[in-house]
């Protein structure tokens, strides 16, 4: 059959799943994954015949995302501030929502002329590498508890050009940080508390890894130890930038206030929510 044909079916089969609002996108995305090829090559060739082996592991993928897998982890791809990322089921998706984060540090960052950053809880090294890729001049490490997911943020470092620039290290938060040595902090901490389990999406809830969602019944174990944590290694006038969950910004205003943070400051994601806080140590 064609590669029209087969992707007509794929779509037909994914209407039946969990997001036939997306069949068509995703039958097409899977189809050009397997064959290596961009949109407009399908155009031109879609009289084109697959091979049975192809046949085979496309109706692979097909039923991979009918059951729901996230077709990032089904590619490996996703795109993050305009650049490439790797990512399997060891990393969290990089999402849109943490652009704006990314943003807020490249603005905080100005105000130094070498800025140290320090990336906790780096996961696929969507953060770090874009601040390695915009920011030529800072000095950037990436911590992270998991092996695995150091292994994905390296990799993405080196296929973006910027692996000799980003110190990796693996640890729980800050642990082993000289004191007052960074200028920015930045983390996109598990903030999703544990009663909420049930609530999130099976794609999220089922695939994506448990340790970088989850941080407790209140989802604020993780920027409990972080916050104050952060306020030692951070230099006299350094910041510490977080994305946060909804809701929690009045908790975190608090946190940050009873560790001495000055200049307590939340940014509002697209769809109007309190995404990002910013805070300076005095």
């Amino acid at each position: 059959m064609t590669l029209a044909i087969w992707l007509r079916k794929a779509e037909v089969r994914l209407q039946t799943g969990p997001h036939p609002e997306r069949a068509r996108l995703d039958a097409e995305t899977l189809l050009l994954h397997l064959i290596e090829r961009d949109k407009a090559f399908l155009i031109a060739h879609s009289d084109e015949r697959l091979s049975a082996e192809g046949a085979v592991r496309y109706y692979a993928l097909v039923e991979r995302r009918l059951a729901g897998e996230p077709i990032q982890y089904i590619t490996g791809e996703q795109e993050f501030y305009g650049l490439p990322f790797h990512v399997n089921h060891h990393v969290l998706i990089p999402r849109p929502e943490t652009e704006g984060l990314v943003e807020r540090v490249l603005e905080l960052a100005a105000g130094f002329e070498r800025p140290r950053i320090v990336d906790v809880g780096t996961g696929s090294g969507a953060i770090a590498v874009t601040l390695a890729v915009k920011l030529k001049d800072a000095t950037i490490t990436a911590i992270d508890i998991s092996e695995a997911a150091l292994t994905v943020a390296r990799a993405n470092a080196e296929r973006n050009g910027v692996g000799a620039r980003i110190r990796f290290a693996q640890g729980d938060l800050l642990a082993g940080r000289a004191a007052a040595s960074a200028e920015i902090i930045v983390s996109n901490p598990p903030y999703v508390p544990a009663s909420d389990c049930e609530t999130l999406s099976a794609e999220v809830r089922d695939h994506e890894p448990a340790l970088a969602l989850f941080a407790g019944e209140d989802g604020l174990s993780i920027y409990k130890r972080l916050i104050p944590a952060a306020a030692k290694a951070l230099v006299s006038g350094g910041w510490l930038a977080l994305e946060i969950g909804f809701g929690q910004a009045e908790a975190i205003r608090g946190l940050l206030a009873e560790a001495g943070y000055e200049q307590i400051e939340f940014a509002r994601d697209l769809q109007g929510i309190e995404r990002v806080a910013t805070a300076r140590r005095p």
